[in-house]
């Protein structure tokens, strides 16, 4: 009887998938991205949540600022026109945003009188802020006179001072105790741009993070943290609290004398620079100690916030191979505990806590569920969390790709598949079982449109231990691309993947390795390359992350040239032979946009079909024109139909 109902129920799953529609390229990129959570500090049952909407008919994304009940039945809009760059910030009544066409202004939403306030507080744009009880502190680029000003522009007209003309930040004080007649007060100048800012619970302290002014990394000493004492009214000198090789991020106070941060794949705390998976740490202002939590977790920590106030410790999000689960941990001292939740990925965790009852929102979703967000009040009944939003309901209403290695609809376990390598960026990423859709996580649509898509974790992936991570230095396209080529090969053996229908791409970090990979092989039909360097000299010369280019080679150009000619394709394009589809945007400085230009004109000089898209005005994220996205896609697609089923060589065998 048993048996018989399952056989019935198969029968009927597999009818039902039969009469969903398959998903289209148009529904694809109407996918809601969620993009902030924010609780209510007081327990009043509301949450601010942040979304990212495609505007077609104006060219434009906007971000959207809702106010919800935890129980969805209410939905207040606050703006269409939120700030992507900065979180908001909530305390006592007031919600505090940017607005993204209004950078030097500062937007005040009170919950008690349910009105916006608009502070213009500077002439340039502002980098960070945050709240106490009774102040707002925020940060810009320490401005000019009219007089300085002035005269620049007439000694140098439009031209530019390379470096010279750069300058550091000024952060500043506004009481917001009577919102009507607001005051603004310098509290210090540093010479370096500021990152985040965040105030001690009991206003007594600021701490906040640095980057360089240009924003590049190219030296360690521009990111440290530094504290001012609010309470020394006479003389507040910022005061350096960290020097060391490592980025710290996500800075929050754990107590009055305690603050939290991350470092992710970004330098280390001891000693040279090395870069880890994701590791976090509180600083101690009695003793200037610094201490790490979860030192026993082999994956990367990815997320954390405060257990009731901190009174039961941390809750941390963890990834370990393709998933990021909750932990918890009483003390840095006590053992990190793995919760019971849903397979997946869990993510943007946040927590408060009134009269030591807790409330714990975050953003869910796996392969075949579409990210939502979720609410619960007791962390050991994750599994019972209940969901807030239901933005991407469509996605359940088509039939869509299964597996973590995406089969296409309706071909499930079939073999003999054309295969599309889906190679994630990084590096130090790891593609997991999670629900994205977007221009960069587009695997979705490719095997929707018939393509088996394989999306490997090679050596450089983060979730495997810090050792696996390391694999990448010093042959930081040749080793990966190796991993990549074995788990072709494996799926060929297996008779799963067809040897005549084989193509590649990737964006980013995974355009390099393309790159790379059609000057190994000729078996791949196709590739789609977006943002790839095929050489290594210009690209520390010109991109904003040169430190990363220096540590995967293992020195300067001049210091290690025959390592930076052996691990760059330039100079084996003569081996290509795969017809490749390339994309950049205009602007592009973490992969240098002169990059794609010297891809594209390589394979014309050599007789291969290529073609190259420009996206004016983009930069490296192509995030600010939703037809840019579409088009990306769009295009890739037609190439991979136009090649992808084409032998260029030989299709017999395997690839390494």
């Amino acid at each position: 009887m048993n048996y018989a109902f399952g056989v019935l129920l198969l029968i009927w799953t597999n009818y039902s998938l039969l009469l969903m529609s398959k998903l289209t390229l148009d529904e694809f990129f109407n996918y809601t991205e969620f993009t902030s959570l924010t609780l209510a500090p007081s327990n009043s049952q509301s949450i601010l949540i942040q979304t990212r909407h495609r505007i077609w008919d104006h060219n434009i994304n906007e971000y959207h600022l809702h106010l919800y009940s935890l129980d969805g039945k209410t939905k207040t809009l606050l703006t269409r026109h939120a700030s992507s760059l900065l979180r908001p910030r909530w305390q006592g009544e007031w919600i505090v945003y940017l607005s993204g066409n209004q950078s030097n202004t500062i937007h005040l939403y009170s919950t008690r009188m349910e009105q916006t306030f608009s502070l213009p507080l500077s002439n340039e744009s502002i980098h960070a802020f945050t709240l106490s009880n009774t102040s707002l502190y925020f940060a810009t680029r320490t401005p000019w006179t009219n007089e300085t000003d002035k005269a620049y522009k007439d000694e140098w007209n439009d031209v530019i001072e390379y470096r010279d003309k750069e300058r550091g930040d000024t952060i500043y004080r506004v009481n917001l105790e009577d919102i009507n007649r607001f005051q603004i007060e310098i509290l210090a100048n540093i010479s370096l741009r500021v990152v985040e800012l965040v105030c001690s619970f009991d206003g007594r302290r600021l701490v906040f993070s640095t980057e360089s002014t240009l924003q590049h990394i190219e030296s360690m000493d521009d990111y440290d943290v530094y504290s001012i004492d609010l309470t020394d009214h006479s003389s507040i000198v910022p005061r350096r609290l960290t020097n060391n090789q490592r980025i710290e991020r996500n800075l929050k106070w754990f107590n009055n004398e305690s603050f939290l941060f991350t470092v992710t794949n970004e330098g280390s705390i001891n000693g040279e620079y090395r870069d880890t998976q994701g590791r976090l740490y509180s600083y101690d202002f009695l003793n200037g100690n610094i201490h790490r939590w979860a030192d026993q977790f082999t994956g990367s920590i990815r997320a954390y916030d405060l257990l009731e106030n901190g009174q039961q410790g941390l809750i941390i999000l963890g990834q370990l191979n393709t998933e990021i689960q909750v932990y918890t941990q009483q003390s840095k001292s006590s053992p990190l505990v793995k919760k019971i939740g849903w397979n997946g990925t869990y993510e943007s965790i946040v927590t408060t806590c009134n009269d030591n009852k807790s409330i714990i929102a975050f953003l869910h979703s796996s392969f075949d569920v579409p990210q939502e967000v979720y609410f619960v009040d007791n962390i050991d009944q994750l599994n019972l969390a209940q969901s807030i939003t239901n933005e991407n309901k469509l996605f359940k209403e088509r039939n869509l790709p299964k597996g973590i290695l995406l089969y296409p609809p309706d071909k499930f376990e079939q073999k003999n598949l054309p295969l599309l390598v889906l190679i994630h960026g990084g590096t130090y990423f790891a593609d997991l079982n999670v629900f994205y859709a977007d221009w960069y996580f587009c695997a979705i649509i490719m095997a929707t449109e018939g393509w088996l898509v394989l999306q490997p974790n090679y050596r450089d992936s983060s979730g495997y231990g810090d050792e696996f991570l390391y694999g990448v230095r010093l042959k930081m396209v040749s080793r990966p691309g190796k991993d990549i080529l074995f788990g072709v090969d494996a799926l060929i053996r297996d008779g799963i993947a067809d040897p005549r229908q084989l193509a590649i791409g990737g964006y980013s970090y995974d355009g390099y390795l393309t790159n790379w990979l059609i000057t190994q092989t000729t078996r791949f039909n196709a590739a789609i390359i977006g943002a790839g360097a095929i050489e290594h000299v210009i690209d520390w010369g010109a991109n904003d992350m040169p430190k990363s280019n220096a540590y995967f080679l293992g020195g300067y150009p001049w210091q290690m040239p025959t390592r930076y000619q052996e691990e760059a394709a330039v100079f084996e394009m003569n081996k290509v032979k795969t017809p490749t589809h390339i994309v950049t945007g205009g602007i592009d400085v973490r992969v240098p946009v002169a990059e794609s230009y010297l891809l594209e004109r390589s394979l014309r000089v050599l007789g291969i079909p290529t073609k190259l898209i420009v996206f004016l005005g983009q930069g490296h994220e192509l995030n600010n024109n939703p037809w840019h996205e579409k088009i990306k896609v769009r295009e890739e697609l037609k190439w991979l139909q136009k090649y992808g089923h084409m032998c260029v060589s030989p299709c017999e065998g395997y690839l390494v």
